[in-house]
């Protein structure tokens, strides 16, 4: 073969061409590659019929991110470019920027930019990157995010993990472009206002990805004492609290979470002081909830998808593990007749291994549920034919029996 390329079987070949952009390691055979970081690899099939091109990443279980099914593309500065301005033409297309300023510009691989996740928030861009193989490809990037954008300032966080599960370390993101962003910038989405950090190494405190889920949760919440669980930065209660919550309780492991939920209550013109903040772990508040007979008539639940033991008191968790443990936890503080809001953003958690663990939760807790609301990732988070792992988002509103 030639040199740079590299030859799979018939049927990850057909993966391939029908829109999966991942070649994972153990697809390449015994026979190790010797290409650099970021090297230009043709792929071929048995037949040594070209199937893709992509780039090279020595230090990651996915091997391969492709980038062109065209053997006539290069990798390249001008693709890039032409990649990004498709990518805001479509959202500009879509959305209003000033009434949903919290947005995703690039959705990596749907966006055929493999590895690459570009957030706006109002006049700033947040670069998110996965892979050390488009190294090479930043500044093109950052041109191209210039040219179609014209941000105040572009920060970049590093998220890509080597073969041993490690991640680069940042104190916080790093300003590659423009002037320093205020530590607390204001952005709107909808008629709301919320308060996030563009600087932070990994999390500004607003998910856009979750956007239809809170305008769910908005919309259920009239008159229904609500809890709000892992509820992080309070996005949720704040729309709880928009949609006329009778009351509205946040549970979360971390103290510092709630100040911020503060904060975004006070940025939507909302007593800040109005929902009540209950610092520890989940499970535990749950179950002091049940030995005190306090019910509410609907539960959110939005967990990470992995804590560490000391984050959650001696316990570690796992969504894809423990979910169906959480959800017969949270139906015992839910009334007869309440709503249970659920959501999952792993994409190791199928949608069926989600239902599955709804309706074994459910069967744990001696009664049962009927989903009556769904709700998908935005607009703004286009997903591929062909690549599942895209569409990661799970999100339910059922009704306990």
């Amino acid at each position: 073969m030639r040199k740079n390329t590299v030859r799979l079987a018939q049927d990850i070949a057909h993966r391939v061409r029908t829109g999966h952009p991942w070649v994972y390691r153990e697809a390449l055979g015994p026979r190790p590659m010797t290409a650099e970081p970021g090297t230009s690899i043709d792929i071929v099939d048995d037949d040594g019929e070209f199937v893709g091109r992509g780039l090279y990443d020595t230090d990651s279980a996915i091997a391969l991110r492709v980038f062109t099914r065209n053997p006539d593309t290069a990798i390249d500065a001008h693709l890039v470019s032409e990649r990004v301005k498709a990518a805001v033409a479509l959202r500009r297309r879509l959305f209003d920027f000033d009434r949903n300023q919290s947005l995703r510009l690039v959705n990596a691989e749907s966006d055929g930019l493999p590895g690459i996740v570009v957030e706006r928030y109002h006049e700033y861009l947040v670069v998110q990157l996965f892979t050390a193989a488009i190294t090479n490809l930043r500044e093109a990037l950052y041109d191209a995010l210039e040219t179609h954008v014209a941000p105040k300032a572009i920060y970049e966080q590093r998220r890509y993990r080597s073969l041993g599960g490690e991640a680069p370390r940042q104190a916080g993101a790093d300003l590659v472009r423009g002037n320093p962003a205020p530590v607390e910038l204001e952005v709107k989405e909808d008629d709301l206002t919320f308060v996030v950090d563009v600087t932070s190494p990994l999390s500004t405190g607003l998910f856009a990805d979750l956007r239809e889920g809170r305008r769910a949760v908005r919309h259920w919440a009239k008159s229904r004492r609500v809890l709000n669980l892992f509820s992080y930065t309070g996005a949720i209660s704040v729309y709880a609290h928009a949609g006329d919550a009778a009351e509205v309780c946040a549970v979360d492991v971390a103290a510092k979470a709630h100040a911020r939920a503060r904060k975004n209550f006070a940025a939507s013109g909302f007593d800040p002081e109005k929902p009540e903040h209950i610092v520890g772990d989940v499970f535990k508040v749950l179950a002091r909830f049940v030995e005190r007979g306090r019910t509410f008539d609907m539960v959110v639940l939005d967990p990470p998808a992995f804590a560490s033991a000391a984050a959650r008191g001696g316990k570690p968790w796992s969504a894809v593990k423990d979910y169906s443990e959480l959800i017969s936890a949270s139906l015992e503080v839910l009334v007869p007749g309440g709503l249970l809001v659920a959501a999952s953003s792993t994409h190791k958690m199928s949608l069926n291994e989600f239902e599955l663990a709804l309706a074994d939760g459910a069967e744990r807790a001696g009664t049962q549920l009927q989903i009556i609301d769904r709700r998908p990732l935005p607009p703004d988070f286009p997903t591929v034919p062909g690549f599942p792992e895209a569409s990661y988002l799970k999100f339910a509103v059922a009704t306990r029996t």
